[in-house]
């Protein structure tokens, strides 16, 4: 019991380490052949996990070749747009100016139904309002909307919004975050003090940000 519990543990690291030299996608974001290494590596893993006669290293090792052709496949797919065309596929339009392209449909195996469902996914709920529809490598569908139906932004009445830029977390969970203080070239005497103000001390805060246009949000921690 005590080896199984223990081989666990290492095939465990193993596949998390594997897996984040992999990258940060999404499973929705995985093109096919990174979906495909996944799901075998996790086969991999279960087989020395579980049955002790069979040594570890018959586990480990095929997961450690297996990132080796992912590393390999991702370099060709860096530098050749051949290769990714073969490995990852091409985007391809499904809409294309308000006009559902059927043969597209066709090819890709894509029934109106989970278009539509695409779409409701982008928000969209009225095919008729779509412009254009890209299926990407990944499986997710791009929606540009016809021009009269988008969203109005800033730009469209000549307004230039206050550049905001980026909040940062000064405490979690009590924990001082001392690169984004300095980050932002302030110190602990500062943030004391301005945690001060909402009548308590650093340590005992659950979250302090600042956002770009210098407010900060603080909340305690319950006792």
């Amino acid at each position: 019991m005590l080896i199984t519990f223990l081989r666990s543990i290492i095939l465990y690291i193993i596949v998390l380490i594997v897996m984040r030299l992999m990258g940060k996608r999404e499973i929705g974001q995985l093109q096919p052949f990174e979906l495909a290494i996944s799901i075998m590596i996790a086969d991999l893993a279960t087989i020395p996990m579980t049955e002790i006669g069979i040594p570890i290293f018959n586990g480990i090792i095929p997961i450690l070749g297996l990132l080796f052709m992912h590393l390999i496949i991702s370099i060709a797919n860096l530098k050749s747009t051949k290769a990714r065309e073969i490995i990852c596929g091409k985007p391809r339009i499904l809409i294309y100016r308000g006009k559902v392209d059927e043969n597209a449909l066709k090819k890709e195996r894509f029934t109106i139904n989970e278009l539509q469902e695409k779409l409701r996914g982008n928000g969209v709920v009225n095919l008729g309002d779509v412009e254009y529809a890209i299926l990407e490598t990944s499986g997710d569908v791009t929606v540009i909307q016809k021009p009269d139906k988008r969203t109005t932004i800033p730009a469209d009445f000549n307004i230039m919004p206050e550049y905001e830029g980026i909040p940062y977390d000064l405490i979690i969970d009590g924990k001082i975050m001392e690169k984004n203080l300095k980050a932002i070239g302030k110190n602990y005497i500062w943030l004391e003090k301005q945690v001060k103000k909402f009548g308590i001390k650093p340590e005992e805060a659950l979250i302090v940000t600042l956002d770009g246009k210098g407010q900060i949000f603080c909340q305690k921690k319950e006792e």
